[in-house]
């Protein structure tokens, strides 16, 4: 017989054969008092769906945190209601682009491994925020995945708005602000400056992006290269982003689709 100490703990746990319905014998051990363990494979079971609750009840927490903070800052109102299932594709470059589109919001948590980026280059009213909205409002959906969708002169204003003396958030709390949603959805790319600073600004949240593999899609209605316009040579997306974020954009299978049809909206 086990002897016991003065707490009820035995100095040898005692074993036994117990039988659990659902996955047959198991070895069962008492160390204290008449108490004996439950089935492993059960026990493991429980913890992991325990474990399971916790991380997306804590999930759930930080997503509801991060959709109150970013406000209006997320998909505009208007696009709200834009889903890839009601793009209308008439032309087969149009099928092209909702293919990309449908296939890479289905895909995210592959996307999520490598931090595949994207770019959508064309002229206005061709559908690229709509295409863009409905995979933010997809992966949001069904992967429960945190978005941001900015312009990137508000992203890049966020910044420059911590230099001012009076300002109650320091610049590394607003990189640290567009680098924290799983996707990045950039619109307007070009229509900024252009500037060192800015480039240098987009360089350090694109960078820590890239390096923590968190996806990027850009919209631009700009060509990737300069081009030229009423005879005079125009900046194209590279002039404004560099070509070392370029690179990383392009890095892991990155892509650029072309919305090279008419405006939608006419």
């Amino acid at each position: 017989m086990s002897r016991l100490d003065e707490m009820g703990v035995h100095a040898e746990p005692k074993i036994r054969t117990d039988r659990c319905d659902k996955h047959g014998e198991y070895e069962a051990r008492c160390f204290i008092k008449s108490i004996w363990s439950m089935c492993p494979i059960c026990n493991a079971e429980a913890q992991a769906r325990e474990k399971a609750e916790v991380e997306k009840k804590d999930r759930e927490a930080k997503l509801q945190a991060w959709q109150r903070k970013i406000g209006d800052a997320g998909i505009p109102l208007r696009f709200q209601n834009r889903s890839l299932k009601n793009f209308i594709a008439q032309t087969p470059a149009q099928e092209r682009a909702l293919g990309f589109a449908t296939t890479y919001a289905g895909e995210f948590e592959e996307v999520l491994k490598t931090g595949r980026s994207a770019v959508f280059l064309g002229k206005p009213g061709t559908g690229k925020t709509h295409l863009s909205a409905g995979i933010g409002l997809h992966i949001m959906r069904r992967y429960n995945c945190t978005v941001l969708f900015t312009s990137v002169l508000r992203a890049i204003r966020s910044i420059k708005e911590t230099w001012r003396k009076d300002s109650e958030q320091t610049e590394s709390q607003a990189t640290a602000a567009l680098v924290f949603p799983d996707l990045l959805i950039l619109d307007e790319v070009g229509q900024q400056f252009g500037s060192e600073t800015e480039k240098v600004i987009l360089f350090d949240v694109l960078n820590e992006r890239y390096e923590r593999r968190k996806p990027n899609l850009l919209l631009s209605n700009l060509p990737l290269d300069d081009y030229k316009n009423e005879g005079r040579i125009k900046p194209g997306l590279k002039s404004f982003l560099g070509e070392r974020i370029v690179d990383r954009l392009r890095e892991g299978g990155g892509e650029f689709v072309v919305f090279d049809w008419k405006s939608k909206r006419v």
